[in-house]
């Protein structure tokens, strides 16, 4: 499954977003709107065709049965995603907070939502801090990866993101540095190449037993929006196995898009290898 995740403070770029990304083909249950805006949400419904807070939205083409899925997360309250797979995004599927067109609202008061991170979703509370901050998400999920860089295209254009590409194809070498391995990488984290990579060796690491988990972007050049799924997902699999993943070596590129994407404030990112290192405690759990 291919992941690609689009950062927006414009309403207006989100909107076209999801238009575009319908017109290229994207299926509408592989696109997922997030956001804490009410009416940012009732005029990306019309896209989706989807049921808010009294709203119904019927752009022309769309299939009935889009849910619109609430989440009310502690220090944020209700975030709204939009979106056949918004109630599973969120966790909350059977939980009486998504409603399809034509139903129930899924803006219900009435209706049990969660009220703790550990009833959303990872992703959910991975972006937590991004939400926070204002800004709106839009989540696509494809097996196809034909339809994944038609995303990335996208997404990388009229979201925020980095501008203009590394030559130089993703590259990397896993090391060992007490109890803590160092994932050194250099090049580009882009769908279709570094994604790859990275979840694979991510994934290696973490069945190995790895726990504490540093990488080491001094030389990465470029992150697409399918990397900077890629990053999410290396956090959550270490995360699960009870670990904790840290960044190092930021270049002004890289460390200035996860600065306006908000995920500055999610990742733990140390200054060098010796930092980050000495963050991890001695934690015999960790480094043993």
């Amino acid at each position: 499954m291919e992941t690609a995740i689009g950062v927006f403070t414009s309403r207006d770029h989100a909107e076209g977003a999801v238009k575009e990304l319908r017109e290229r083909g994207v299926p509408e249950e592989s696109i997922v709107f997030l956001t804490r805006s009410e009416s940012d949400a009732k005029n990306l419904a019309k896209e989706f065709g989807a049921y808010v807070g009294g709203f119904v939205g019927g752009a022309a083409g769309m299939t009935t049965g889009v849910v619109a899925a609430t989440l009310l997360l502690p220090g944020i309250g209700t975030v709204f995603a939009l979106g056949f797979g918004a109630a599973a995004l969120l966790g909350v599927a059977g939980a009486g907070a998504g409603a399809s067109v034509g139903s129930a609202a899924a803006h219900d008061a009435d209706a049990p939502q969660p009220t703790t991170a550990e009833k959303s979703s990872e992703d959910v509370a991975f972006f937590r801090e991004v939400l926070k901050e204002g800004r709106s998400l839009i989540v696509v999920r494809t097996e196809s990866k034909e339809l994944a860089s038609s995303a990335c295209a996208v997404l990388d254009r009229l979201g925020i993101g980095m501008e203009g590409r590394s030559p130089v194809k993703m590259q990397t070498a896993v090391r060992q540095v007490g109890g803590v391995t160092v994932l050194d990488i250099s090049g580009r984290i882009t769908l279709g190449e570094g994604n790859v990579i990275l979840r694979e060796i991510v994934r290696d690491l973490a069945e190995k037993g790895a726990k504490a988990l540093v990488l080491n972007l001094g030389e990465v050049q470029y992150i697409d929006s399918s990397g900077i799924g890629e990053l999410v997902k290396a956090h959550t699999t270490i995360r699960n196995q009870g670990g904790q993943l840290k960044l190092i070596n930021l270049n002004k590129r890289v460390h200035d898009l996860l600065q306006l994407t908000r995920l500055s404030a999610v990742f733990d990112i140390q200054k060098d290898e010796t930092s980050a290192i000495k963050s991890f405690g001695g934690s015999s759990q960790l480094v043993a």
